[in-house]
């Protein structure tokens, strides 16, 4: 996307991280914002310094004086919005407003048309509509998935896709990205059933995060037998291995968490480093950045 201009009138997560993601292929972003910055800049102004670290900034009332803002979209090649259907064309920047060969990116909650177009929502609202909270409610998920994932990266699959057509017709395009239906895909193929009920969101003792003694936790994810055995081994019961998918799950992950119980994070580690049993850590994100460099 080098050379390329992404004008970027979203607001909050999805859209922000959306341009990132662009601006790290490339490209070049410039954020159009409301008077006083994103609502983010305010709520969290660490968040809103990541995401808009190497964009540019135009602060504008595109109630008042759109003009400026419409001199850029002549410009551009993608511009991106985040608001409910409709309400970008009523102040002047809808998809109507761009050249012919601009590809014009909406992220929405529920997408146009549908009963739940005009609804107002968040990432937790959206994941719950698309079902992808049923198994762990009323937990709440760690990460963003309906904002970063179904939004901000569907948005940019969405726009590379339709960037690569233009280059065969020379012509834009409007794309729509909904966050919740974009949700329900990453869960959708579980409608026909799991292999084992809840098999990646608790059922399996041998998919599961186990405490260690110094507070600390571990990831377990050894799905495959060959994995589950080796691991078994190193822990010094064997005789686990033939139980991996028993009926009985939750007899089996208390004998797992009793031993994981025994050792600090460091030392299981450690013990497993070079083996292939499918364990690691729960990083902090300051660890995580310092390990993945």
């Amino acid at each position: 996307m080098r050379g390329m201009l992404v004008v970027d009138f979203s607001r909050y997560l999805p859209g922000a991280f959306a341009s990132r993601e662009l601006l790290e292929l490339g490209a070049r972003v410039v954020c159009v914002e409301p008077p006083g910055g994103d609502p983010l800049r305010s709520s969290a102004p660490a968040w809103d310094a990541a995401l808009r670290a190497g964009k540019e900034s135009l602060e504008l009332d595109l109630k008042h004086d759109p003009a400026p803002a419409l001199e850029l979209m002549a410009e551009a090649d993608v511009v991106l919005e985040s608001f409910r259907p409709g309400v970008a064309s009523r102040l002047g920047i809808g998809p109507e407003h761009v050249p012919e060969d601009t590809v014009y990116c909406s992220i929405t909650g529920f997408g146009p048309g549908g009963r739940h177009e005009q609804r107002a929502g968040h990432d937790l609202n959206y994941l719950g509509w698309a079902g992808a909270l049923w198994d762990t409610a009323p937990g709440l998920p760690p990460v963003q998935v309906a904002d970063l994932a179904a939004g901000a990266l569907g948005a940019v699959t969405k726009i590379l896709a339709a960037l690569l057509e233009r280059q065969r017709t020379g012509k834009g395009a409007h794309v729509v990205v909904s966050m919740t239906h974009g949700s329900h895909r990453l869960v959708a193929h579980r409608l026909g059933g799991d292999a084992v009920p809840r098999m990646l969101t608790g059922g399996l003792a041998c998919y599961r995060i186990y405490e260690t003694s110094d507070g600390r936790h571990l990831t377990v994810a050894a799905l495959e037998h060959v994995f589950f055995r080796r691991l078994t081994e190193l822990l010094g019961r064997p005789d686990l291995a033939e139980r991996q998918f028993d009926a009985d799950q939750e007899t089996l992950a208390a004998e797992l968490a009793a031993i994981f119980a025994v050792r600090p994070l460091a030392e299981w580690l450690e013990l497993f480093d070079g083996e292939d049993v499918c364990v690691g850590p729960v990083a902090s994100i300051a660890e995580a950045a310092t390990e993945l460099g």
